[in-house]
């Protein structure tokens, strides 16, 4: 039935009378007598409903952002007041050897609110053009200077590694396992007993994202990181694999204390701020001059990630990988190598 003329006539003196229009309700519909929550009320909501790797990244800015903006609604908050926070935490970041004058930290606010509001917008308190965070365009990323290490680098570092230090064993490993699969850093932290198979030399590697998959290793490493893993402590299947010698699991600190030791004696570690991740580097960028893109891409564990479409027919399988490993340790591998005849 068409409305009554006198209703909508009513309607809208009324809305006069208040100082608003039908623009203004469309903006803010109703939440069902919800009160809006402040800032320190709301993140913890949002905390509980991300991913253990969101807290890990955020939850440091999610902090931040309670102790400044705490005490006003969500819908108090603007734009101004994100980015008055996002140049306090650039300013006042901590200095790392891998940092980039807290260029990283000041995107990480941004992100760390925008993810605060998504969740607002997906519980119905506000509406995607409500949200402050996203009308602070993210500080420009700087180029990456990352690069591939020179074998005489390569070589130089794992010398010191293997030579220096309370646990040569452990950081001689560490090395080797990063150089081979080039993994990340929570790939190899979540490696457990269950996750290597020594009868066809693979590693399990969960990484960011979740992502699952089998990585060739050479049969030696394989057989060291079991012997490693069965001489301190490691027992059941879930138990992890890398292993402090009092039997603890190694933690990241592993990591930071090995490459500020290293820096220390190779003074030109510590000037370029070379770091785990220059080892993933080093090893896809041999693999892609030697085997091509499509064996790189698979080796870095990229294939569940949409790309151009080429990319769609140079898939490689795991024997694939499983050559290039071999072509540049030396080492047959187990796993059987495609043949190279069309017919």
């Amino acid at each position: 039935m068409p409305a009554d003329p006198s209703r909508i006539v009513t309607a809208r003196q009324m809305l006069a009378h208040l100082g608003l229009t039908l623009a203004d309700l469309a903006a803010h519909p109703d939440t069902s007598g919800r009160t809006m929550p402040t800032v320190a009320e709301y993140v913890p909501r949002v905390a509980a409903a991300a991913s253990p790797g969101t807290r890990r990244t955020y939850g440091t800015y999610w902090n931040r952002m309670t102790a400044t903006l705490g005490h006003l609604r969500l819908d108090e908050v603007t734009a101004s007041d994100i980015e008055a926070l996002m140049r306090q935490v650039t300013a006042t970041a901590r200095t790392r050897r891998t940092g980039r004058q807290g260029r990283h930290a000041g995107e990480h606010v941004i992100a760390a609110a925008r993810a605060v509001y998504r969740r607002a917008i997906a519980d119905g308190y506000l509406t995607a053009a409500d949200s402050p965070a996203h009308r602070i365009a993210k500080p420009r990323r700087l180029p990456n200077p990352r690069r591939a290490l020179t074998p005489g680098e390569l070589q130089d570092i794992n010398l010191v590694a293997r030579t220096s230090g309370n646990d040569v064993i452990l950081d001689a490993l560490l090395l080797r396992l990063h150089t081979e699969t080039a993994c990340r850093r929570g790939g190899a932290l979540a490696l457990r007993l269950v996750d290597l198979d020594t009868a066809h030399a693979l590693v399990r590697l969960t990484e960011k994202g979740g992502t699952l998959r089998w990585q060739p290793i050479t049969p030696t490493l394989a057989e060291r990181l079991l012997e490693h893993a069965h001489a301190r402590g490691a027992v059941l299947p879930t138990d992890r694999l890398l292993r402090y010698r009092n039997g603890q699991p190694i933690s990241s600190r592993r990591y930071d204390h090995l490459w500020k030791r290293i820096g220390e004696r190779l003074p030109w570690v510590a000037a370029q701020g070379i770091s785990t991740h220059w080892l993933r580097h080093t090893t896809l960028t041999w693999v892609e001059r030697h085997f091509g893109y499509g064996v790189a891409r698979a080796y870095a564990g990229h294939t569940d990630r949409r790309g151009p479409a080429t990319t769609t027919y140079i898939k490689a399988d795991l024997q694939a990988v499983a050559a290039a490993l071999a072509a540049m340790t030396g080492e047959h591998h187990p796993l059987p190598v495609s043949g190279t005849s069309w017919l």
